[in-house]
């Protein structure tokens, strides 16, 4: 698997995400990801399952430097005090002394952008964090935390899918040296019965999900979240380095995006996208 370097983060291009995964998912499909090569783990302070993440982790026999490992500071966490405290717990629950990346969940927030960056550069200098980004950003957001921060932001974390055209994020990331990770690639559902990326598949033997999740690391400087709480859906996810697509065949699935085709956002916590 090769990795995404993003202003001295090197990420592998294909995580384990674990959004609205119960503990009991977690213990049953996390081992099986891990021991399949799943390097990168994604969780959060609101998916309640950094403990069980951390749990499987620290039972792997696999060395905590051979794992990427990223969390994200929930909204509520308002005020210095209350935001580091918030960090010292997940780490706490993760089992481990820092996280290779610590990540603002959303932008909206009762507590200043300006305050969470630097706490976030805060934690990056005490050693708890190795690398900082945010999720949810818009491309002016994006701007204002480079601006605010000074540690690089390595990634932010976004809904994109062949539904949702992402190229202004994209573009404005890499001017910066920042990586953008992708959430919701299946669609909610949605890709693995689209008859285009079905027909894509079948010229290369693979499904509609894998041409999606090839889609993705094939585009310069995106990292891709898979994620199955089923076990033969997993080997799938990660079978998905040994094709290629053509330009033609990026080109048609870019082409899927359409206006209305956001899915994820909360009104209380988005930004105005772009």
């Amino acid at each position: 698997m090769h990795s995404v370097s993003a202003n001295g983060a090197n990420i592998p291009a294909l995580g384990f995400g674990t959004f609205r995964m119960p503990d009991e998912d977690v213990y049953r499909i996390l081992p099986e990801a891990l021991k399949l090569g799943f390097r990168h783990v994604d969780t959060a302070q609101v998916y309640k399952n950094e403990a069980s993440v951390g749990d499987v982790i620290h039972k792997s026999g696999i060395a905590r430097a051979d794992i990427f490992l990223t969390t994200k500071v929930w909204v509520d966490r308002v005020g210095h005090d209350a935001f580091i405290a918030s960090v010292d717990e997940s780490l706490t629950k993760l089992k481990t002394d820092y996280v290779d990346l610590l990540l603002l969940h959303w932008p909206q927030s009762e507590m200043p952008l300006a305050d969470r960056i630097g706490a976030l550069n805060e934690l990056r200098q005490a050693g708890k964090v190795k690398n900082i980004g945010v999720s949810n950003f818009s491309t002016a957001l994006m701007a204002e935390a480079v601006q605010l921060s000074d540690a690089p932001i390595v990634t932010n974390q976004i809904e994109y899918h062949p539904y949702l055209d992402q190229t202004k994020v994209i573009e404005e990331a890499r001017k910066t040296g920042m990586s953008i990770t992708a959430y919701y690639l299946m669609a909610d559902g949605k890709v693995p019965q689209d008859p285009v990326l079905k027909e894509i598949g079948a010229r290369h033997g693979k499904t509609a999900a894998q041409v999606v999740l090839r889609w993705a690391v094939q585009q310069k400087d995106v990292i891709a979240l898979s994620k199955t709480a089923t076990e033969s859906r997993l080997a799938e996810n990660f079978d998905i380095f040994n094709f290629a697509l053509g330009d033609g065949e990026m080109a048609e699935i870019h082409k899927l995006a359409r206006p209305d085709g956001r899915i994820v956002s909360p009104g209380h916590l988005a930004p105005e996208w772009d």
